[in-house]
């Protein structure tokens, strides 16, 4: 039994001129049963030279309508004539708005043999990594630039946004970077206790956890934490304004991005860093010393004697210095793939997820660098 809207195709005609008669709803509500009725009334039509749809029928027709008819007539190829009568001025202007519509290109094939494309893609990932170190360093000209313009009080200094920066990207990550660091802290703890008692040296988990949290763990912590939290919300913002074109506007404006948008992330991201580093060592050692006393049985008051013995200003040091590099090295890559979007959603979620994982790769690969030299200086 067919609904009242249900739309439907009479075909008649013969020796290959046919006339194709529209009834119903072509809209949306209806594209299964278009799509239906199209194939049902097309299938045993072979050998065709002329074919007109007469729409003298349709009482409504959307967008999807009009392009599953615009679509049913390019497959009709181009040695069949076709043409449209009985549609209303509206109508006609929405199939002419839809046949202007080039159909999407077609997705070329690869012709790499399979046992080569690893080897390809390499080779892509290789250009493609040269290329961004390549704009990465002209993203550090424009932002230095920037900044010494700001120093030479040629360009204002923007306190009211680096104060809004810095309360988004520090202050308001201040609770997720403790609670990561706690639990990280006690892992750590918990795991070399199990060791060290086998060696009756359970007191030297102090020791371990203090070195650990404030020359390394909680400063990754942080900057992973701020990579995947402010790195990619700067990417998404920079990509939100170039897919709007506001970035451009700016531009036409005389107005610098790098003096009001970059520069102020920048100097956030400088302070906001070894701020959260410092935090989430303290947050790291609150869970050792909670864990050291529940599997070690070390007291409160031993565990901080111990932590004033194991602790020096060396140590925290070789942690803080780290930070601004990476806050750098963060605010350059979100930078970077913020710039890169395109005019798409899609383009604005690859290099959004893009810069996540290239800064911290990046990260970690300057810890490691950092971990290196400090060991050939004897620190």
């Amino acid at each position: 039994m067919t609904q009242r809207n249900e739309p439907r195709i009479e075909i008649s005609g013969a020796d290959g001129v046919l006339v194709a008669r529209l009834s119903g709803a072509w809209t949306t509500q209806w594209t299964r049963q278009i799509q239906a009725a199209i194939d049902s009334a097309f299938a045993a039509q072979s050998v065709l030279s002329r074919l007109d749809f007469d729409l003298t029928g349709v009482t409504a027709l959307d967008t999807v309508g009009a392009f599953l008819l615009a679509r049913r007539r390019n497959e009709m190829g181009q040695g069949v004539q076709t043409a449209i009568t009985g549609a209303t001025e509206a109508q006609e202007a929405l199939l002419d708005h839809v046949n202007a519509i080039e159909p999407h290109a077609p997705v070329a094939k690869d012709t790499v043999p399979w046992l080569l494309r690893p080897f390809d893609r390499l080779g892509h990932m290789t250009t493609d990594a040269l290329g961004d170190v390549v704009t990465i360093h002209a993203v550090l000209g424009r932002a230095m630039a920037a900044a010494g313009a700001t120093l030479a009080f040629r360009a204002p200094f923007r306190f009211a946004a680096v104060v809004n920066q810095l309360d988004l990207i520090a202050f308001r990550a201040v609770p997720i970077v403790m609670l990561i660091s706690v639990v990280v802290g006690a892992i750590i703890t918990q795991q070399s206790i199990l060791q060290l008692n086998n060696f009756g040296v359970a007191i030297y988990v102090v020791d371990l956890a203090a070195i650990l949290m404030l020359r390394e763990v909680g400063l990754l912590l942080a900057a992973i934490m701020i990579a995947g939290r402010s790195g990619s919300a700067i990417t998404a913002e920079l990509g939100s304004m170039r897919m709007r074109e506001e970035l451009d506007a700016l531009k036409v404006m005389g107005v610098d991005p790098y003096q009001v948008l970059i520069l102020p992330r920048m100097i956030a991201l400088l302070i906001g860093l070894p701020f959260l580093a410092f935090i989430g060592a303290l947050s790291g050692l609150v869970g050792a010393a909670i864990v050291a006393l529940v599997y070690g049985g070390i007291p409160f008051d031993i565990f901080l004697d111990r932590l004033q013995g194991a602790l020096n200003m060396q140590t925290l040091l070789v942690g803080m210095v780290k930070a601004p590099f990476m806050a750098v090295i963060i605010g350059l890559v979100a930078t970077n793939e913020g710039f890169k979007v395109q005019g798409s959603a899609e383009s604005l979620g690859r290099h959004t997820t893009a810069s996540v994982v290239r800064s911290i790769f990046l990260v970690i690969v300057a810890d490691g660098l950092f971990a290196m030299f400090f060991a050939a200086i004897g620190i």
